[in-house]
């Protein structure tokens, strides 16, 4: 299909890189998928249009896609050498994903658990360092990420950088992790302020802050058990 305006043009909410971004990559259909990897189109025809030849040329199947060699992909209108190896080394990065063994991921128990994960990486640095561990439905991590590093307070740990991946990963509930420099673990004002901003805010999103744990020098302290932090109650 011939268009007028090539895909830089569109509306951000159309694009499928900032769809990817935005949304997840669960959320873009195979023709967005296969554009991303294809990239740039040809003139008259975006990467959508490539894409949507592609998946015709394979009657609409990723098994049939996976099965093509480069030079079989190459022949299709806008795939060029680079693109054709491009695809067939993802196609072949999702067989080998399928027939790798399910990944045992640590499940979180208690606040001992959390410290023992985070407490080696965090508990001798300089400056704060603000995690958030993602968690599945069985309380199994399934990513930990850096929010923010310097000081602790509500300017910058913002509801939207905790929660953004979690919502994207679709996290079942999220634990919070900082350490104190001074090596004192005792939370401060700022720490519980942060916490309950965060817990209001996982509340209104229907993914929980299970626990705040602040990391010093020798031990930790966890919110939940300090009574600073009722996950039942949010």
């Amino acid at each position: 299909m011939r268009v007028r305006e090539s895909i830089p043009a569109w509306p951000a909410a159309e694009r499928p890189r900032e769809r990817l971004h935005s949304c997840g990559a669960v959320a873009l259909s195979n023709r967005e998928l296969l554009a991303i990897l294809i990239g740039s189109g040809q003139p008259g025809y975006t990467a959508l249009d490539i894409a949507g030849g592609l998946l015709t040329g394979a009657s609409g199947s990723l098994r049939q896609l996976s099965g093509m060699r480069a030079a079989e992909l190459s022949r299709i209108d806008g795939i060029g050498p680079a693109v054709a190896a491009r695809l067939v080394a993802a196609l072949e990065l999702g067989r080998r994903l399928a027939r790798e063994a399910a990944v045992d991921r640590p499940r979180i128990g208690g606040p001992r658990d959390i410290y023992e994960r985070c407490g080696p990486a965090l508990r001798d640095l300089q400056q704060e360092e603000f995690h958030v561990l993602l968690l599945n439905t069985q309380r199994a991590v399934t990513s930990e990420l850096v929010v923010t590093r310097g000081t602790l307070d509500t300017s910058v740990v913002h509801p939207r950088e905790v929660f953004r991946a979690a919502i994207a990963e679709s996290a079942s509930a999220v634990i919070l992790v900082h350490n104190h420099p001074s090596g004192d673990p005792t939370p401060s004002p700022e720490d519980v302020e942060v916490t309950h901003q965060l817990a209001e805010a996982g509340t209104l999103l229907g993914i929980p802050v299970l626990d705040h744990v602040v990391v010093g020098a020798a031990g930790y302290v966890s919110l939940v058990e300090c009574g600073l932090l009722h996950p039942e109650r949010t």
